[in-house]
């Protein structure tokens, strides 16, 4: 529980971790106070914007919700856009046992409870553009701003990892963000460097790479829907069923795609990973 930064301390704590920041207009007074008090807050909370071009709407909103709907917007070179400072309609009602967890420094519960708390009150939101398709990738630089503006706010207000929350973990109504958010707070407590007394998170641990071998089709086991996860996050998914725990010809499919985003070309995307590709999609751990 904290006091919301002020406007000039936030775009400080943004710059020291190396946030490429973008201000628009009257940021610093454009908000929804007038609604209800911002603060005491807890988090951060992230989304995707399932739209493209989005800066206009998250600054200005829609017809039937007023903006601004977040504090920024990550856009796909990992440009952080500043739109709105204090309550923003970002997060709707949520789950109590979810922000609990964030209190305490704990990994929010597997399902969100009935929503009974006003999110805008309580989180920083950030919008990052994408469309929530599974198809539609999360750039190295886009991915690289969310750790940073998320580990930014939290050496702030002297949190941990733990306050990273998804708008999907907040809400049973939401998707949002369609990328591993265990991932993203292992990356957050990396950047921060270490935990406080009484953090119980799991350590951020991705998977060892297991061997081209084990990449054989009609392979089962748990490994194999881990990887399919983040191709989809990735944008990189070739499936029409799954992904899910026996490595396919569609999940060759899906892990080329993966190798032709990374630059290999010819026999050298063939589907079958290896350990430098591998390294580089940061499997989590099943």
């Amino acid at each position: 529980m904290a006091t919301p930064l002020t406007p000039d301390a936030l775009v400080r704590a943004l710059r020291g971790e190396g946030v490429r920041v973008r201000e628009h207009g009257d940021w610093r007074t454009h908000n929804r106070n007038h609604k209800g008090p911002w603060g005491p807050v807890h988090g951060v909370m992230l989304h995707h914007t399932a739209g493209r071009d989005s800066l206009a709407v998250c600054r200005h909103g829609l017809p039937d919700l007023p903006g601004p709907l977040c504090v920024g917007l990550i856009a796909k070179d990992g440009t952080l856009h500043l739109v709105g400072y204090g309550r923003t309609n970002h997060a709707g009602n949520g789950s109590s046992a979810v922000l609990d967890a964030v209190r305490t420094s704990k990994a929010p519960p597997s399902r969100p409870g009935p929503d009974a708390v006003d999110g805008n009150a309580r989180f920083y939101g950030f919008e990052i553009e994408n469309l929530g398709t599974g198809r539609d990738p999360y750039p190295a630089a886009q991915l690289d701003a969310v750790e940073r503006l998320s580990a930014a706010v939290c050496r702030a207000h002297g949190w941990t990892g733990a306050s990273v929350i998804a708008h999907k973990e907040w809400t049973r109504r939401k998707i949002d963000p369609s990328f591993s958010m265990p991932v993203m707070r292992g990356r957050v407590a990396a950047r921060l460097g270490s935990r406080p007394p009484g953090d119980h998170t799991p350590s951020p641990a991705y998977a060892p790479f297991p061997g081209a071998a084990f990449f054989t089709v009609g392979r089962r086991d748990a490994l194999c829907t881990a990887v399919g996860r983040r191709l989809v996050e990735e944008g990189c998914g070739r499936y029409e069923i799954g992904p899910g725990p026996v490595w396919t010809e569609a999940d060759r499919a899906s892990y080329a795609a993966w190798q032709h985003k990374l630059g290999y070309r010819g026999g050298a995307a063939d589907g079958v990973p290896g350990r430098a590709s591998w390294d580089r999609l940061r499997v989590p751990r099943p």
